[in-house]
């Protein structure tokens, strides 16, 4: 079985888990040829933490969540991620075309743009940008709803899918068709991270080994002997220490993953993984900053 968090596009969910081929999707099989159309609902298993702690508990059962990005990983999602049961982890990723359109009633001008969580997270600079000040409903909240909410000169913002005949695309619904896609990953429950020949993105969270001012760097030189680049890191405060770390980096062959925490565990370094993404590319990449340094 597949589920989501209630927060989730369910649309979205549901295409990322056909593109994905992930198995356990209510009325399509992995090999179907189900279109991106069609409706296909997942299981809502309620907030990100109790979504967790129900994989981690029920057998079979695995949950499709937003990652940000394989090599950027959403930070909220490593932060619950590294909370939750130390065996849960992602082991697949797919980027998904977005399906947000811009709808309304024939005629509709001004009024309230009424837009979901899931919406919100993936169009609002966007939306921004065209001057809209959207109204955000919980994603739960059925379209009929919503357009209640809009009133007769409102708009939605809405999954293709799921937009009622009585409502047409309004202009500037071409911008939002050009979003870049979103990622998805599988959550699942596993005694022991997936085995790989090829190469995997990891996401590695490590504590260090002591509390003091340059503790970090000689778990970055662990790192790096093991020939590893990384393409994350960043630090969150910690409840049992100053700071835990969060990285990203592209793994050759398990082996090395192998060989690296091993090198942890002899150097008393605590560590979760979080991710095992096979792939060696994850196109589109994130979006590259043009930074403006200092003397320039």
């Amino acid at each position: 079985m597949l589920g989501r968090t209630e927060r989730e596009s369910p649309a979205h969910a549901a295409l990322a888990a056909h593109l994905g081929r992930w198995s356990g999707v209510h009325g399509v099989r992995p090999e179907s040829d189900a279109g991106a159309d069609e409706q296909v609902e997942l299981l809502d298993l309620g907030t990100s933490a109790e979504t967790l702690a129900t994989v981690a508990s029920i057998a079979d059962l695995a949950a499709v969540v937003h990652v940000g990005h394989p090599e950027l990983p959403a930070p909220g999602l490593e932060q619950v991620l590294l909370a939750g049961d130390a065996s849960l982890i992602l082991t697949a990723a797919v980027a998904v075309p977005s399906q947000w359109t811009w709808v309304g009633r024939p005629g509709a001008t001004g009024g309230a743009v009424v837009i979901d969580e899931a919406g919100l997270r993936d169009c609002r600079d966007l939306l921004r940008t065209l001057g809209v000040s959207p109204r955000l409903v919980p994603t739960r909240t059925p379209v009929e709803e919503r357009l209640a909410v809009a009133g007769p000169s409102g708009s939605l913002v809405l999954e293709r899918s799921r937009v009622p005949a009585a409502l047409t695309e309004l202009p500037g619904a071409e911008h939002l068709a050009a979003l870049p896609p979103v990622w998805y990953g599988l959550l699942e429950s596993r005694e022991e991270w997936p085995r790989f020949e090829d190469p995997a993105q990891v996401w590695l969270a490590f504590g260090p080994y002591d509390d003091h001012r340059g503790s970090l760097q000689p778990t970055l030189a662990v790192i790096a002997e093991a020939g590893i680049d990384l393409q994350h890191l960043r630090s969150h405060p910690s409840a049992l220490g100053p700071h835990v770390f969060f990285t990203s980096f592209r793994c050759p062959r398990v082996e090395v993953l192998d060989a690296l925490v091993a090198e942890l565990d002899a150097r008393g370094v605590a560590h979760r993984t979080l991710a095992v993404l096979p792939g060696s590319e994850f196109v589109p990449g994130p979006q590259a900053l043009a930074p403006r340094w200092a003397g320039a």
